[in-house]
């Protein structure tokens, strides 16, 4: 049965009543954002289907647990590369079968993305400023375009919470997004406890070398403000490179500098091993006569870490690494950590499923290891 609604009003007042209605009921539907680049977008109340476009943006989706919502990727998923080492990847293999939206680093093509069915409800797009304007993709494909910024764990945690919570907001996980950043707040809080009373006498100098950016890179790509470093309060010889006034995310440092601070204990990123023979860090270590005589040479500690970065840094092997290098900087320190065990632990809390094994298995298994170079 039916009820009928009588109307006692004149129909102007109905239209105006209907028109009400119709703005409040809509006002329900959508809400409006505020992001990294204080840009305002109008999306909808709920975030069902979304894209994640530039560097490490498909990354914090997944640590907070939304990736299931993507429509499409860009080509990095897809096609990657023979040696693939971000493990939020190798924990969800399914990334490779999704619609392509663009390529990787930001750049998206507007036709493939009217082209998706079902359409995203929203673009993510991490490195904004750098990497293709927010705004005209936004215009260009009628989409809400969020910008983030990406950050790190060391002078751009404040952005990388930010970004965090504004993708949590967006997609309704907040609280999973609050418990991920409690979560690296209590690894580095572990981190520092544990070395908290070294004395600095008992701080070998350490160097990193052969750190990816951007791609692999030589023996000489290195950061000042190498996280896995600063978390282990390891004495880093580059770290005079970057300054409060003026942060070094990372530096190419001379062959005569690294000669200079004769490092104790060298790092390598095993991320270098993307280089042909003859010029990654563990060739030129072999081979070059100045490197030959470095204290760490001679001595044979030189360690193997997992890629710091790749589509932008790897905040779970950057905890990872840091247990490595508290391990072999204060075993006794670290003598209840299985490093490769926590790794996985991080893994799979962070991306739902180990990855670093699997990961280590495409590097020679070089990664977590002492490194003979003779």
């Amino acid at each position: 049965m039916r009820t009928k609604i009588a109307w006692f009003g004149s129909p102007a007042a109905l239209i105006v009543a209907v028109v009400l209605f119709s703005t409040l009921a809509q006002a329900q539907d959508t809400r409006t954002i505020t992001d990294a680049l204080g840009r305002e977008s109008v999306i909808p109340a709920q975030v069902d289907r979304v894209i994640c476009s530039g560097s490490g943006c498909l990354r914090l989706l997944t640590y907070l647990q939304a990736h299931d919502r993507i429509v499409a990727v860009d080509s990095i998923e897809v096609h990657g590369s023979p040696i693939d080492a971000r493990p939020y990847a190798i924990a969800n293999p399914q990334f490779k079968i999704y619609p392509i939206f663009g390529e990787f680093r930001g750049q998206d093509s507007p036709e493939l993305i009217a082209g998706l069915d079902p359409q995203p409800q929203v673009i993510f797009k991490t490195y904004a400023a750098r990497d293709g304007d927010p705004e005209q993709l936004q215009t260009k494909t009628g989409i809400p375009v969020i910008a983030l910024e990406y950050g790190n764990l060391t002078f751009g945690r404040k952005n990388l919470n930010e970004s965090l919570l504004l993708i949590g907001e967006v997609m309704g996980t907040q609280e999973r997004a609050a418990a991920v950043i409690d979560f690296f707040d209590a690894l580095e809080a572990d981190l520092l406890a544990r070395t908290a009373d070294v004395p600095d006498d008992q701080r070998p100098s350490t160097y990193i070398g052969g750190l990816g950016q951007r791609g692999p890179h030589g023996f000489q790509s290195t950061e000042p403000s190498f996280a896995p470093f600063a978390f282990t309060r390891a004495n880093n010889v580059a770290a005079s490179l970057s300054t409060p006034e003026q942060r070094a995310s990372h530096a190419t440092v001379s062959k005569e500098q690294i000669v200079i601070w004769d490092p104790e204990i060298i790092f390598i990123d095993v991320a270098t091993m993307r280089l042909d023979a003859g010029v990654n860090a563990l060739d030129q270590l072999r081979t070059d006569p100045a490197y030959q005589a470095l204290s760490a040479v001679h001595a044979g500690r030189i360690y193997g870490l997992f890629p710091y970065n790749s589509y932008t840094q790897n905040f779970e092997s950057v905890f990872a690494n840091a247990y490595y290098v508290g391990k072999v900087l204060y075993p006794d320190r670290f003598a209840d950590v299985d490093p490769m065990a926590k790794a996985e632990e991080i893994a799979i809390l962070l991306n739902g499923g180990p990855a670093f094994e699997e990961m280590n298995s495409q590097f020679q298994g070089l990664a977590f290891g002492r490194i003979d170079i003779r």
